[in-house]
């Protein structure tokens, strides 16, 4: 499953979100009243959802206003991601 879908099928399910991944575009502002709508409590969620499906740790706030801005710039964030050090 390509990587915007799963994180919009994500978003709802995690997020109990009354939408279809169709009613999220790519680039749709997740927060505020011109987007999705989420919350700070939702980013926060978010931020967990990321770090347990994908193992993606944001490193500060700046990152996550960056980052969390729609479907896409989580995807880039996540597919540039390094890769976690072998244990």
């Amino acid at each position: 499953m390509p990587i915007r879908q799963r994180l919009k099928e994500l978003l709802i399910s995690e997020l109990m979100l009354e939408l279809t991944p169709a009613d999220i575009g790519d680039d749709t502002p997740l927060f505020g009243p011109a987007g999705v709508g989420l919350d700070s409590v939702d980013a926060l969620q978010v931020v967990v959802m990321l770090e347990k499906h994908f193992g993606f740790k944001m490193a500060d706030q700046q990152q996550a206003r960056r980052v969390l801005h729609s479907v896409t710039t989580i995807a880039h964030a996540i597919e540039n991601a390094p890769a976690p050090a072998a244990a």
